[in-house]
């Protein structure tokens, strides 16, 4: 046979499977309306690991094995998503525990930030909630985390990923922890200077202190110098630290408002040497609400440890349209080589096609949790 005859064959073949998988989707169809009536879960795993034992066994070699037993995967994958969209458009997918608002309620707020006066967090919270604030900082982001989780703040500013230095680790691990959630997100651009006491010079200089991140993030600078660096756990604690002991042979590296509340001098602008350096803080409260107009969904979850289990998940993004923009992973405490996975999409808590998604996920993933839509 020359390869335009056997091409010709293929496609008789593939009409063929359409055609096939076009009824077997309209049995599918039915099933759902059957699960629908009686309350049925979608996911059956027994029946469906059943399945793809009998089809492999069907199969001549290992090669076709491996390839069928992928190939039914997704075409059972594409049925619960079928039967995920029927429970929509019947009204069964129940509804979410989320409230949707015109506006957040920040008027009265009482707001609190990690770290100290002069801390980005605060640059971050003046610039979402305005000067007005009403706000006290705390030493850890548990505390934080604590405050909102106890009553005595309507809501916390974290800081979440910097555009250099990455991820806030701790941060996704207390989302997962506390039954908190993100409402916001305030983007500020990183401009950290080297702040001494007035009257200093650089000359002065022998002991630098701050943040391991900002050290890290200064590092071309600080290279040129012959200074002691010690880590501290908040920018604005160095700030404050250099300030409070009054001597010229510290620095504290921190952002230019630092200078200004701790009355230090900026002996020198923007050493960091990322001009593009920016940190993503969230805006968490305990209350299980979301901004009507919000397009960004926060999620994590887990799944079984075996083969396909993330691709499978990620499939629902796909099936249902949604741009997913980040995902990252945490190792699970006290379960080696296990991760829980966070993702970041596009997308409102009201829309169909995320409540798809959202169905999906719950049925086949373990301990899912929307962290906000914001």
């Amino acid at each position: 046979m020359d390869l335009l005859e056997l091409r010709g064959r293929i496609d008789v073949i593939d009409a063929e499977i359409v055609n096939l998988y076009e009824q077997r989707m309209e049995i599918c169809r039915q099933v759902a309306e059957y699960k629908i009536s009686t309350g049925k879960k979608v996911l059956d795993r027994q029946r469906e690991a059943e399945k793809l034992e009998k089809v492999k066994a069907m199969t001549h070699n290992d090669f076709n094995r491996c390839g069928i037993q992928e190939l039914f995967e997704q075409i059972m994958s594409m049925s619960r998503k079928l039967q995920y969209q029927l429970l929509t458009e019947k009204g069964s997918m129940g509804k979410l525990p989320f409230i949707g608002v015109d506006e957040l309620e920040t008027g009265t707020a009482r707001v609190v930030f990690q770290g100290a006066e002069g801390a980005y967090s605060q640059a971050a919270m003046t610039q979402y909630f305005g000067d007005r604030v009403n706000s006290f900082h705390v030493d850890t982001f548990r505390d934080a985390m604590n405050a909102i989780d106890e009553g005595s703040a309507d809501f916390a500013v974290l800081p979440i990923e910097n555009s250099t230095a990455g991820i806030v680790n701790e941060i996704y691990d207390l989302l997962q922890e506390y039954e908190n959630y993100i409402v916001g997100e305030q983007i500020i651009k990183i401009e950290h200077c080297l702040l001494g006491v007035p009257g200093a010079g650089l000359e002065d200089i022998r002991t630098v202190y701050s943040h391991p991140q900002s050290l890290m993030q200064s590092s071309k600078y600080l290279e040129l110098h012959d200074w002691r660096q010690i880590s501290m756990q908040n920018n604005a604690f160095a700030a404050r630290k250099v300030a409070e002991e009054g001597d010229r042979s510290q620095a504290a590296i921190a952002g230019e408002h630092a200078a200004a509340v701790y009355g230090l001098q900026v002996l020198q602008r923007q050493i960091n040497h990322s001009g593009a350096n920016s940190t993503r803080f969230i805006i968490v409260t305990n209350q299980k609400i979301f901004r009507k107009d919000a397009a960004k969904i926060s999620i994590c979850f887990e799944v079984p440890h075996e083969s396909g289990s993330l691709y499978h998940m990620l499939s629902h993004f796909i099936y249902n349209h949604l741009n997913m923009t980040k995902i990252e992973s945490r190792p699970i405490e006290d379960r080696n080589w296990e991760y829980r996975f966070f993702i970041d999409f596009e997308g409102n808590l009201a829309d169909s096609a995320v409540k798809n998604a959202l169905r999906g996920l719950r049925e086949e993933a373990r301990n899912m949790k929307i962290l906000g839509n914001y």
